[in-house]
Formats: structure tokens, sequence, C-alpha cells
């Protein structure tokens, strides 16, 4: 059969530059090039086109008899049922009132055959087919009819039970979230840091441009020898790790007899453009050096979260080859160290768009902290704004008091230069895992030459560091590893603190030199309850004994402010 691919409007300009010039202005993402690639693809293989097309021709004849047998008074199981984890179908209408379940069923079947359609193109490249399948992902969950009030069953039996106040209210929302310009997820006024969040006591030590030292008071008479340094990511504040006296993994460290002292990061402004990750890594080890003059020890236990762990990773690295290390062994939670495939996140890394956001930071000196909260929101866009969406505006409900969406939602800035260099040496490039391929502070690093023993946790339903992926660390590095897998995501696998009865459960053993993931899942049993304990347990064993605990500071390092400090109070 004849072919007929699409005409390229880009092939009429001159050069190469002009193209490019071009394709910043109108299409920084990629988008349309992807669109253009996968429906060209398709356009070339007519016979498969056609035979796909039969496939939804069959389906919706299927879909359109159950519809008929519904109608019909007749009870069939739905051809096409919703995953178990979408919620906008849960409610038993969309099942039992044959109109709506007529809707939702035509409405999967062509979400589901256009996705599958996308991922089963024919010659185009993989790149192209996860950029198109993503936003094409975004344009399905924003028409599903839930999202509208007269075909969401929800909403309209809402408004009757309401006598239309649920609308009223609904309405109120969204000329409330104009004003901001973004579907809220949580009232901004529902907490204070510092006093329900953020409030384990302890007191800041140190104080430079880019950090304050947090040092946390001790809860039990004696204290292990060895203190525990967290390095948080900088992308959001450091208070996910003190979320709280009951979520707080902080105040359940100094209960169990710790010293702890947390990295709390400094918002970037314009001025510091030029903050390089070199000088993150700078920063990491000063704290570090700190901790051991203020506790007087030789080593401490280090604690990366996110890209904190990533820059963790990097400064173990870079440390094997001193004499004399100041990490005695060392944590990671939900890190990277190989980037060659990074999730769905991977549809914003690539030369165009990182050259896009460099424009963007070339101007402003950072990249601001909604765009990339943006970004992420729009990696799980049905439970992080949908969601928002339909209960604010269609349901009328007021905003939950949640701590970890208003955590979420106090982003900080990203000084360009940083931002820069990790986007591209790390996510574009690969470079951390690669030997001698990056250069951090004048030195080469190799991550391979890391001996000091790990406790690495990953999460099981991660959308930003896969658990695979970061499982690929127990064979790059020559340590003694001990990893866990948490069940939950990126935040809520990390923050479990251990409840009765357990509401989470994990799988932990030793995986040194492992590379089969999925493998060592299977020979590993699943634990109820949190992974906290079992760290604690493996932290008892590392971090010697004890005896009286530190001062708060000292006289070289004097209390300069209650916890939780000024830094992460910046807006």
């Amino acid at each position: 059969m004849q072919s007929y691919p699409l005409f390229d409007p880009l092939r009429l300009l001159r050069s190469e530059s002009e193209r490019q010039r071009l394709n910043q202005l109108f299409d920084p993402f990629g988008i349309i090039r992807s669109y253009v690639e996968v429906q060209q693809a398709w356009l070339t293989h007519p016979d498969q086109l056609f035979d796909w097309t039969v496939k939804l021709y069959k389906e919706a004849w299927s879909v359109q008899l159950q519809s008929w047998e519904r109608f019909s008074g007749i009870m069939v199981q739905d051809r096409i049922e919703p995953v178990e984890y979408d919620e906008r179908f849960q409610d038993p209408v969309w099942e039992k009132n044959p109109y709506f379940d007529a809707i939702k069923e035509f409405y999967l079947l062509t979400t589901r055959w256009t996705q599958d359609a996308i991922f089963a193109t024919p010659g185009a490249s993989p790149p192209s087919v996860q950029k198109t399948a993503f936003w094409v992902r975004q344009l399905l969950n924003s028409v599903a009819p839930t999202n509208f009030f007269w075909t969401n069953p929800v909403a309209i039996q809402r408004v009757i039970d309401t006598q239309g106040q649920s609308l009223v209210k609904g309405v109120q929302h969204f000329i409330t979230d104009s004003k901001f310009n973004t579907i809220r997820m949580v009232d901004d006024n529902s907490f204070t840091v510092g006093k329900e969040l953020a409030n384990t006591p302890g007191a800041v030590i140190y104080r430079c441009p880019l950090f304050e030292l947090l040092q946390y008071a001790p809860k039990t008479e004696q204290v292990h020898e060895i203190p525990i340094v967290f390095i948080p990511p900088w992308i959001n504040k450091y208070y996910i790790l003190d979320l709280g006296e009951k979520k707080s993994l902080v105040n359940f460290l100094v209960k169990q007899g710790y010293t702890v002292f947390l990295i709390s990061w400094k918002n970037p402004s314009a001025e510091m453009r030029d903050i390089s990750l070199d000088d993150y890594l700078a920063a990491a080890l000063e704290a570090i050096h700190l901790a051991k003059t203020l506790c007087q020890v030789p080593h401490v236990h280090a604690v990366g979260y996110c890209i904190g762990g990533i820059i963790l990773t990097a400064l173990m690295a870079w440390l094997s080859e001193e004499s004399q290390h100041p990490i005695a062994h060392w944590s990671l939670f939900t890190t990277l160290v190989d980037f060659s495939q990074p999730g769905e996140i991977g549809v914003f890394i690539d030369d165009d768009t990182i050259k896009h956001i460099e424009n963007l930071m070339q101007h402003t000196g950072y990249l601001d902290g909604k765009a990339m909260a943006d970004s992420f929101r729009m990696l799980r866009s049905n439970s992080l704004i949908w969601h928002y969406f339909v209960h604010n505006y269609l349901y009328g409900e007021d905003l939950p008091a949640f701590d970890v969406l208003f955590w979420n939602n106090d982003s900080t800035r990203l000084p360009a230069a940083m931002h820069a260099f990790y986007l591209r040496e790390f996510y574009l490039n690969n470079k951390l895992m690669q030997p001698n391929a990056i250069n951090l502070r004048g030195r080469a690093i190799d991550i391979r030459k890391i001996q000091q023993p790990l406790y690495a946790v990953g999460t099981e339903q991660d959308h930003i560091a896969p658990w695979k992926e970061t499982f690929k660390i127990c064979h790059l590095i020559q340590s003694p590893t001990r990893y866990v897998l948490a069940t939950s995501g990126h935040i809520l696998g990390i923050i479990s603190p251990p409840v009765d009865p357990p509401k989470r459960r994990y799988w932990v053993g030793e995986a040194t030199g492992a590379q089969d993931a999925e493998q060592w899942r299977e020979t590993i049993p699943k634990v109820p309850g949190s992974w906290w304990q079992d760290w604690n347990n493996w932290l008892n064993q590392h971090c010697g004994q004890l005896q009286a605990p530190p001062s708060l500071g000292n006289s070289d390092y004097p209390v300069l402010c209650a916890a939780p400090g000024t830094y992460v109070l910046e807006k």
C-alpha cells in the first residue's frame, strides 16, 4: 500500500539554526515534533494502522452492545473496567446507571486504545513515543467525564443534596484560585512552620550564605557516639523530615538516642545565580565537619534524600581519595545514581527542553519553584491536578489541611548554574555513574570506589526516582548494602512512622552487589510495619556506644537562634 507522510513545514527553513530558533520559540518541549514523528511513522505503515483501526471498531461495538444490554435492564460485566487505583470511577453509580456507565466505558476505551497505539508505533524513536504518550495522556486526563458537571453523577447528586450550595462554594473556590493562578491543593494558612510543623526542639548553630545547620536537643540521657547528619533536597524545604511530632523522622531518631544535625538550605535569589553543584558539595562537607567538631568524633553517619542523596553519593566518591574519611557509613532515600531510565520525568529531559530551561534561568537567575512543582504535578495529573479541580469546584469541598501538601506547596527556587549542570551532566549525559566522567571541586569522581556500609531505601510507587533504578547502586559501589523497598511513593514511602496497627509494609534484605531488582524482591518476605524500625536497628549496630549527649553548639559555634531557623521561613 502507498504511504502518505505528513508535510513538515520546518523543511522550508533554510538552515538548521533557523529551525532550532523556531522550535525554541513555538515548541520548546518538542511536543509537536514528537507528534509529527509518531503520525508519520503510522502513515508509513498503513497495514498496521488498518489493523489497529479495526481493533478499535471491534472493541467499540463490544462496548456498544454492553450499553444496549445495560439500558435494557440486563446487568452484564463491564467490558473495560477501571484500574483499581483510579479513584475517578469508584462510585457505584458509574456502574449502576447505564447512562453514566456508557460514558465511562467509551472514555476508557478511547484512552486505552490511544495510549496502546502510541506505544506500539512502528519505527518511531522511543523518546518521541514516550513524549507523545505523556502529552496525549495530559489531554485525555483533562477531558475525562468526571471533570464536567453534567457528566459527573457525584457532582450532580451533590448539588441536589446541598440545594445548590456545593456549586456556589465551587464558584467561590474557583474565583479564589484564579488569584493564585493555580488549582490549589491545600490552604496556605492551615499550618505554621515552627509550630505545627518543624517543631522538634533544637537550634541553629551555624549559618552561611548557602545553609543553616540545625542541631536538635537530646531527648534521652545518653546518645550514640556517632551523630547523624541529614542532607535534605534543596528542591523543597527540609521539614518534610520534621513533619510534626507524630510524623517527624528527626523526632523519631532523637527519641532513639541519636544526635541529629540537619542542613536547612537557603532559598536562592537572583544574586545566587552562579551557585554551583560544587558549592552544594562543599556545603555538605562543611556540615559534616561541623558535626564532627561539635561531637568531638572522627566520623558521622550521613543521610541523603533525593537530590540530597545524589550530592551525598558524589561526596562519598570525592572523599574516597582522602586518607581520613569523615563518613563512617551512610543512608540514601529515593536516590538515583544511574539516570539512563529516570522514569516519567524523562519527558522533560532532552537537549531542547534543557535549552529552554537555561534560557528561562538566564533572565531570572534561578528556576522558579512553581515551575518545578507544576512539572511534578503533571506526572500524576489525575491525582494532583484533576482530583482537586473536581473536589474544589464541582463538589464545592474545602481544601484539606494536609501537612504533606502544605510542605509540597512551600517550594523553593533553584540557582541557574547548579540546575543547568545537574540537568545536563547527571540526567542528560548520565555521568555520575561513569568512572571519572564528572569533575567536582577539581577532582574526577568514581562512585565505584565507595566502600562504606550503605542503607538504601526505595519506594514502590515512586514516579520521580523509580525504585528499580535506585536499586542499581547496589552493584555500582563496593559498599556492603542493605536495601529497603517501602510501599507507597516518593514522600509517603519515606515519611512512614510506626503505628499500631501497621499501615505500611516493606521488603528489606542484604543487596550487596545485586543487579536484578525484581529477583531480589522475590526472595525477600514482605514485612508489616515501618522500615524506620529496621533502620534504627541497623543504626544501633553502626553508631557506636552510648554516652552523655553533647551540648547545643559550643563557644566557637554558639546558638544563633532556635529551630527551625530563618532560612526555612523565606519565600
